[in-house]
């Protein structure tokens, strides 16, 4: 679930800041405001029940509870819905097990989805601003060439650290996410946990999301060398 809405706020938070960043102060630039705001205010919960109801209850359209169909015949060999579908080798179980992962990811990526999306705009305005960019215009250059060359390979930096930054957000979402959405993992774990007072799997998991948040960070830490060669790692 967590990559799922990973996937989810990276996949339309960059494009969603691009696309205002190219239209400041612009209707475009409001809409994706609008849509930024309400993604980083309404709670995980309340989102996740409304999507429910809408696509679930109201339309039928999505799977509400649960990771897959329990009538379908796949063998639990990693407990990794998605996973243990494509193991199966059927189509039908792998859409099963997509289908009841969108909307628990749309719900837990709401809120990165919108600090991505502020970063993203900011940090692209920020280096349209500056002087090599105007003079790779001047020079003749494309404005495709400009924002993929120029502009996009310097403002990946902030980008990518606040996508590290939002891995420990979505793990703490977790939690709530699968309660709303009757997953059977590590969350409501979790949440069983703390109503038993079984501390020690609370802290186990507990460190278990620490290594997790410490070692996504790690990665991306290293990955700055790759984004800008000026950085250099002795």
């Amino acid at each position: 679930m967590t990559v799922g809405a990973l996937i989810f706020a990276i996949g339309l938070g960059i494009p969603l800041g691009r696309l205002a960043a190219r239209h400041p102060n612009s209707w475009i630039d409001g809409v994706v405001t609008v849509i930024s705001l309400f993604g980083i205010s309404i709670p995980i919960f309340v989102l996740g029940y409304t999507l429910a109801f809408v696509f679930g209850v109201q339309l039928h359209l999505l799977p509400t509870l649960g990771q897959s169909n329990p009538r379908l015949d796949v063998q639990a060999v990693t407990n990794f819905a998605v996973i243990d579908a494509m193991l199966s080798g059927s189509l039908g179980n792998v859409l099963d097990a997509l289908s009841h992962l969108i909307l628990p990811s749309i719900a837990l990526g709401s809120i990165p989805l919108a600090v991505i999306t502020r970063i993203t705009r900011a940090s692209v305005i920020d280096v349209s601003n500056e002087d090599y960019v105007r003079t790779a215009r001047a020079k003749g250059l494309t404005e495709r060439r400009v924002d993929n060359r120029h502009i996009m390979r310097n403002a990946w930096l902030p980008v990518t650290t606040v996508i590290g930054l939002q891995v420990g957000s979505l793990l703490g979402g977790a939690v709530l996410t699968e309660t709303v959405f009757g997953w059977n993992g590590v969350g409501s774990w979790v949440v069983s946990s703390i109503q038993n007072h079984d501390y020690i799997v609370v802290q186990s998991l507990i460190l278990i999301f620490a290594t997790i948040f410490l070692t996504v960070n790690l990665i991306v830490d290293l990955g700055y060398a790759f984004l800008n060669p000026r950085i250099r790692y002795g």
